[in-house]
């Protein structure tokens, strides 16, 4: 198990950053011209496969967190 654990954490690391680098954020490329003035405060619910992308994100997170407690313990 001690041989599979390290690249199961590496698989699972590149996933995570994979996941949080696909999510949009809710300014888009507006709030990089200095737009959103009013719409900055907005706040929009996440559905469809943006929902299905935070969830992914959370479990890959607290994957990771277990291999590396698992690794620590080992």
């Amino acid at each position: 198990m001690q041989e599979y654990l390290p690249i199961a954490q590496i698989i699972v690391s590149i996933l995570l950053i994979i996941s949080i680098l696909i999510q949009q954020r809710g300014t888009a490329m507006g709030g990089a011209f200095g737009g959103g003035g009013e719409s900055s405060g907005f706040y929009s619910t996440r559905r469809g496969l943006q929902q299905k992308i935070l969830w992914a994100t959370v479990i890959l997170g607290i994957l990771f967190i277990s291999l590396a407690f698992i690794d620590l313990v080992l």
